[in-house]
């Protein structure tokens, strides 16, 4: 395919994006070769990505239950000293592997205890798979494909967002978004032998921090991807590159060493992490959390929704080219800007688009027939779908974008006249004013997309496209990243931590704090200081089966504490203070509409 000499005429990129180079072959790009004024654009939309990034971690406060759960545990880790066995509320908590709550500790050992502290794992986690995806979409399919998956990540509110609240499943997803990554470019036809192995071991490497994050998933999701992968592509080669013997020894290095010493320490660990918690807890309804078999379809259209539009376009690209066509890259042959970057001289079937979608079908199917569904168990398919939208952005001519933004626009509108919808709801029992309020936050959201919208569409018309795409992504960012913001309208009441600082003054080390008939996920996080649960369990039940002196069994347990141990505090719901205020001395310390604080002496 020939092009034309010379891009600095817009006229001429115009032509040159309206004759997209096929998918099987990617060309070399003009833009590839950037100018000093270019790097300083792309430094400082960089700089001020950074910035809001990390800049707004500690400008909503944690909610629970995620939350402020593992800010708690990672706390108490610190505070005991006890990096093996993990504990919530001083019990026995067994449900996940420490890594996530190991990484923030360190940063509550190095900056503090705080809020933006207890999400800078999670941030870094999304950073990084913004990161490796673009490395990897780069190395296969040229510089703007690469730029065009980090925008694609970074637009999409199921990444971005997820990057901001303190979960495991965020973890999870950047140590598999990793693993994709890595086994691209080991597999990557001009990759030396030195470079495949150096590549497969990282790849291992991450499928171990997997399984330090969540459990066995980390291995099962890219072991089911790689066998849906050659059945698919009916390719078994790609089973002999990825060197077992060291590969498997690095796994064991990473995973063995914690599990070793957990089970040693704690003999009942093995039984209930891996029979209840993966095998029960896939199979059966144990934990409450069943949904319907499309679950996950609406989560997958609003999280991808700036690029929902491309869908249709990223089917056809997974599919394209017969068995056995791969993308080639740019070899040290390539002879002029806009050559066609020639075949590699080595025969490979290895086809990184099928393997990306693949990755992205099997993941949301197997956790689409899981009984246990919960909504962040399907953000590690976005980087696979970033890499296809990315290389279906990079193909495509300035008419087929201008649809696209015609359609997000219609979205953003239509959005935009919904948002007073928000401001009516009632949900999980929080009040109808804090939902109003946010309503008006929510509104502000789809009118920045919007605006962002005609701004790439103003762009676009000029035959600005990649600029137009790349903007379109940053609005999209910035629009959710205020729709998370003001979700602290409601955060902040559910935290607790208004009533935190008068909680905190009454309250000293030694003083027991009960949970009664309540397990409050966030105030121990603000008063720095673990609940002894009373009546209920909860999630803790666990906990409690196997060290049942640390909690209080029965009311009449712990009415008999409260009068006769000393001083002494306790949260409840507002209905439980009610119903006990009459029976035991009680004054409030402190309350807000979803707990009250009571202290047994004046």
């Amino acid at each position: 395919m020939a092009h034309p000499a010379s891009t600095s005429d817009p006229a001429q990129s115009a032509d040159l994006l309206s004759h997209p180079v096929p998918l099987s072959v990617p060309a070399a790009r003009p833009w590839e070769r950037v100018d000093r004024r270019t790097l300083w654009w792309i430094a400082t939309a960089v700089a001020a990505v950074l910035v809001v990034w990390f800049g707004t971690l500690a400008m909503r406060h944690l909610i629970g239950p995620d939350e402020g759960r593992y800010a708690e545990i990672s706390r108490e880790m610190l505070a005991t000293g006890d990096w093996v066995t993990i504990r919530y509320n001083a019990l026995k908590y067994f449900e996940k592997p420490p890594f996530h709550m190991w990484v923030t500790a360190v940063a509550y050992a190095m900056f503090g205890v705080g809020e933006w502290q207890a999400r800078l794992c999670v941030a870094l986690s999304g950073l990084l798979g913004i990161g490796m995806t673009m490395l990897a979409t780069w190395r296969w399919f040229g510089a703007r494909a690469g730029w065009l998956a980090a925008i694609v990540l970074l637009g999409a509110p199921m990444w971005s967002t997820a990057a901001h609240f303190n979960t495991l499943d965020m973890t999870l997803a950047g140590a598999m978004s990793c693993t994709l990554a890595t086994m691209l470019m080991a597999m990557h036809p001009d990759a030396t032998v030195a470079e495949r192995r150096r590549w497969m071991l990282a790849c291992w490497a991450t499928m171990g921090v997997a399984v330090l994050t969540k459990g066995l998933v980390g291995i099962a999701l890219p072991g089911l991807v790689l066998v849906c992968y050659s059945l698919v592509a009916r390719d078994g080669t790609l089973w002999r590159r990825l060197h077992w013997g060291a590969g498997l020894c690095v796994l064991l290095l990473v995973t063995v060493p914690w599990f070793w010493l957990i089970a040693r320490r704690n003999p009942e660990f093995l039984h209930f992490f891996f029979i209840h918690e993966h095998w029960e807890r896939y199979t059966s309804n144990v934990h409450s959390r069943s949904g319907p078999l499309l679950y996950f379809v609406p989560l997958i259209v609003g999280g991808m929704l700036p690029w929902a539009g491309l869908f249709p376009r990223m089917w056809r690209a997974l599919r394209s080219g017969p068995t056995g066509t791969s993308f080639q890259t740019a070899g040290p042959q390539s002879v002029g800007p806009h050559s066609v970057r020639p075949n590699s001289a080595r025969p490979h079937s290895f086809r990184p688009l099928l393997l990306a979608g693949v990755w992205a079908i099997a993941i949301f199917v197997f956790f689409s027939i899981s009984r246990s569904k919960l909504p962040g168990y399907i953000v590690p398919v976005v980087p696979a779908l970033a890499i296809l939208a990315a290389v279906v952005l990079d193909r495509m001519d300035a008419r087929a974008w201008r649809r696209q933004l015609t359609v997000a626009g219609a979205i953003a509108a239509l959005c935009l006249m919904a948002s007073p919808i928000v401001g009516s709801l009632t949900a999980n029992n929080i009040p109808n004013l804090f939902y109003r309020t946010y309503a008006i936050w929510v509104a502000i959201t789809f009118a920045l997309m919007f605006a962002g919208v005609v701004l790439a569409r103003w762009l676009a018309a000029r035959e600005r496209l990649t600029a137009s795409m790349v903007t379109y992504g940053l609005a999209m960012y910035v629009a959710f990243t205020v729709a998370l913001l003001g979700y602290d309208t409601v955060g902040r009441p559910l935290s607790g931590a208004d009533i935190a600082p008068v909680v905190a003054r009454k309250l000293t080390p030694e003083m027991p704090l009960y949970g009664v008939r309540t397990l409050d996920h966030t105030l121990p996080f603000y008063v720095r200081h673990p609940l002894t649960m009373v009546a209920e369990a909860d999630e803790l039940g666990f906990g409690v089966s196997v060290e049942p002196s640390r909690w209080m069994p029965t009311l009449a347990a712990f009415e008999a504490a409260w009068n006769d141990d000393g001083p002494a505090l306790a949260v409840m719901s507002p209905d439980t203070y009610q119903q006990l205020a009459g029976k035991m001395p009680m004054y409030v310390v402190a309350r807000d509409y979803k707990r009250v604080v009571v202290s047994n002496r004046p």
